[in-house]
Formats: structure tokens, sequence, C-alpha cells
């Protein structure tokens, strides 16, 4: 049962928190700017159906992304694992991670494709793609390394 539920957590999230981060980072870079709406980007790069395909990749792969945590507990359950420490700071960090994505990054994604915006609201859109990102580098790095695990 383990190595089930261990096997379930690893490949929803590799495909579906690993899909959300790709997604919310290359957002920002194809989402029309207010200066340039209408008008063809050079290059290319500005094009509103990707930046929407990125926004629904966003959204659809966070929605199924709460298998990575609902896994995990009941696996750290199974495991015994629910009062080390790693395991708790490891949830924090994606209570955090979801706050980000649902406060922060999906609401300013859909504002910008409902408007396009100023190159300074991607930049802080982008900032926050980064926080996400970093935070979930955090919980890659406490599920390798448990720190205070017994084993």
């Amino acid at each position: 049962m383990e190595d089930l539920l261990l096997s379930i957590h690893v490949v929803a999230g590799i495909v579906f928190v690993g899909g959300s981060a790709v997604a919310t980072s290359l957002f920002p870079r194809y989402v029309p700017l207010a200066a340039t709406a209408g008008a063809p980007a050079p290059g290319g790069e500005r094009n509103r159906g990707t930046a929407l395909a990125l926004h629904r990749i966003t959204r659809g792969y966070a929605l199924f992304g709460i298998v990575v945590p609902v896994v995990g507990i009941v696996l750290a359950l199974v495991q015994g694992r629910m009062a080390e420490i790693w395991v708790n700071v490891a949830m924090v960090l994606t209570a955090l991670a979801g706050v980000l994505l649902a406060w922060q990054i999906h609401p300013r994604q859909r504002e910008a494709l409902r408007e396009p915006g100023e190159k300074s609201a991607l930049g802080r859109l982008s900032m926050w793609s980064g926080i996400y990102n970093l935070v979930w580098a955090a919980v890659v790095v406490l599920m390798i390394v448990r720190p205070g695990s017994g084993s």
C-alpha cells in the first residue's frame, strides 16, 4: 500500500505541480501587453491563445494537484510520520503555494487576459510565479532530505 501511495504522490507531483509551475512561469511571456494589444509581437511571443492555454493549465493542474497533498497526508499517516517536523513544514509550504496560486497568480492571470496590462504588472506576476516555484522547490528538498526524520 505504501508503494502505491508513494507512487501516486510522486507522479501526481511531477505531472500536476510541475505542470502548473511551468505554466505559471511561461504565462507572463505570452500574455499580450497593453502597448501591443492587437498588433503582432516581434518574434510572435505575445499570443493571447497561448496565454489562455497556459491559464487553463494553471487552473486545471492546480485542481488536479490537490491529490498530491491528500495522498501525501494519507501516506504520512500510514507511515506514522505525521509528527515529524519535515512533514509539517512541507504541509505548511504546500498550503502557502496553494494560497499564492489561488489569491495571487490565478487572479492576476485572469486580469491580464481580460485587459492587457503593463509590463510592470507582468513583472509582479512573474515574481509571484517565481516565489510559487521556490516554495515547491523547498517542499521537494524537504521530501528528499527529511530533516529530523527517524529513518
